[in-house]
């Protein structure tokens, strides 16, 4: 437990960036994010991120660590060039503001995702994510913790993998995910992934 509660304090630290942009510009300049994300930032497919209702904090990193390269996103290559941190950070004030939908968890994972995320796996020394992502999986913004509820579980699949397999990186230096990620095995992926997409 102690060693979580550093990790968090350092994830923390090392995420300095905050979101305080404006809504209304961000909305003005989303048009190039809607095709994938959608208006609203409600994916219509899961092989993209909802971005609705994602903690601003969390999502301006993500934008600055794609358009620096720091996160590797070969759809998005380009895409952010044009924007400036103020637009960047207006982006993601104007998606943050957005309701997320989300989805239905399959009944026969539900057992199995719900303890995952609750509870984490004890004898494989994995926390529960519900500690950092919080009980409904909002996120939290001063922490940098990104909201999970409602995500298309094949997105949170592939993402989860990536830290598994080190593809993704950029999860802060105490690596709390790709520390989390590497225990995991498929199946307990595709669990809590499923699971997170019926949580509202």
């Amino acid at each position: 437990m102690f060693k979580l509660i550093i990790a968090i304090f350092l994830s923390t630290l090392s995420i300095s960036v905050m979101a305080e942009g404006n809504p209304e510009h961000g909305k003005s300049i989303s048009q190039a994010c809607a095709a994938c994300h959608g208006a609203d930032g409600n994916s219509p497919a899961g092989s993209f991120p909802s971005i609705a209702g994602q903690q601003p904090k969390y999502l301006l990193k993500q934008l600055k660590d794609i358009k620096s390269g720091e996160r590797s996103a070969p759809l998005m290559t380009g895409q952010l060039d044009a924007f400036t941190d103020e637009d960047l950070s207006d982006l993601a004030a104007y998606f943050a503001g957005q309701m997320r939908k989300g989805g239905a968890a399959k009944p026969e994972l539900v057992a199995l995702g719900e303890t995952i995320y609750r509870a984490g796996i004890k004898r494989k020394k994995i926390a529960a994510c519900s500690a950092c992502h919080l009980p409904q999986g909002e996120g939290n913004n001063p922490a940098g913790f990104p909201a999970l509820a409602g995500q298309w579980p094949e997105y949170t699949e592939a993402q989860l993998k990536a830290f598994r397999v080190g593809d993704r990186h950029n999860d802060g230096d105490g690596r709390m995910i790709q520390s989390t990620a590497m225990d995991l095995s498929d199946a307990e992926i595709t669990a809590v992934a499923s699971y997170l997409y019926g949580l509202h």
